[in-house]
């Protein structure tokens, strides 16, 4: 029996990867952060325990890289998603279905994401795996669709506006409504309330601003 290539090789290593990625996603999201092991991981991904420490450095990194994956995935979805936006209008409708898909992570999927949160305050702090990048550059590819003459410097406004405005959801004993922080975010970028996956209420208020994406100078 002839050895494997190396194609086929880094092919089994890359699902591996991603089934120890997805089991993690599972089970935190299921049991708790610290109710999970690493053996209980690797049981769940139907791999060997060693490959666990392998591909990642602990449990805190192999989560971080786990929820990125997932975060990845939802908003590639839904900026990919059925009817693709076109015209004058596309970024808007892009950037619109941006918003919705991180803070619809944190409304379905509120334990996972509030540990990924609390995670990255931790000393090993925010971290560029493979699964950020991908993510990152996602998020900066519909800034640019948007419009923004500064992409560089607009992504990482928006990442902080989506991360607070998911810590505002999850934050214990006093938790904001998606619908606010989401008009909130609506308004700052002059998006229309209909675009994107709207939740199913009525904008905060009512206000005319809310529902036509005008913001409090009046422009769009």
């Amino acid at each position: 029996m002839s050895p494997r290539s190396a194609s086929v090789n880094e092919e089994l290593r890359r699902r591996s990867r991603e089934r120890l990625l997805q089991a993690t996603v599972e089970l935190v999201g299921e049991r708790g952060f610290e109710a999970t092991t690493l053996a209980d991981i690797a049981h769940r991904a139907g791999t060997a325990r060693g490959l666990v420490s392998y591909y990642f450095p602990g449990k805190r990194r192999l989560l971080q890289s786990a929820v990125h994956r997932l975060m990845h995935r939802t908003l590639q979805e839904a900026l990919e998603r059925e009817p693709r936006p076109e015209g004058p209008d596309a970024g808007r409708e892009l950037l619109a279905r941006a918003i919705d898909a991180i803070l619809g992570l944190a409304h379905e999927r509120p334990l996972l994401m509030r540990t990924h949160m609390a995670g990255m305050l931790t000393a090993d702090g925010f971290v560029q795996c493979p699964e950020q990048q991908r993510l990152a550059q996602l998020l900066r590819e519909t800034v640019v669709a948007y419009g923004s003459p500064d992409p560089d410097a607009d992504y990482p406004l928006l990442r902080a506006l989506l991360m607070g405005a998911v810590v505002a959801m999850l934050l214990p004993g006093a938790p904001m409504p998606r619908g606010r922080l989401r008009a909130e975010l609506f308004q700052r970028y002059g998006l229309d309330w209909a675009s994107g996956v709207p939740p199913d209420e009525e904008p905060p208020g009512g206000s005319a601003e809310a529902r036509d994406g005008t913001g409090a100078d009046g422009q769009r």
